[in-house]
């Protein structure tokens, strides 16, 4: 089993969650993280860090948020590793509460 970032983080992108992973298995796109599921380990440090709580065990990802699954294995192959937090988006907390944001999602 692996950890799965949601449709919460897009234009947020919060880093939080970065500094705790013991094997750097974020990977950073433009407005969203993604976790490599070749690279997590299942530790759940991560989880309670998501100040959007997007991040999910695959088992537990709601119904409505399944793509994202596919979406974290499918982009963690091409986008680069993050392994230092950063500030979040400069309009993250006018995102953080918006709910459908999968046509933000810039790959």
């Amino acid at each position: 089993m692996t950890y799965v970032v949601t449709e919460s983080c897009i234009r947020c992108k919060y880093t939080d969650c970065v500094d705790v992973c013991p094997v750097d298995c974020f990977r950073e796109g433009p407005n969203f993280l993604v976790i490599d599921p070749d690279e997590c380990i299942d530790c759940a440090v991560c989880v309670p860090e998501c100040p959007v709580n997007a991040i999910y065990a695959e088992d537990d990802v709601p119904g409505d948020q399944q793509q994202f699954i596919k979406i974290n294995a499918d982009l963690a192959s091409s986008w680069t590793s993050i392994t230092k937090s950063k500030g979040a988006l400069p309009d993250a907390d006018e995102w953080k509460d918006v709910k459908s944001k999968l046509a933000e999602l810039v790959k």
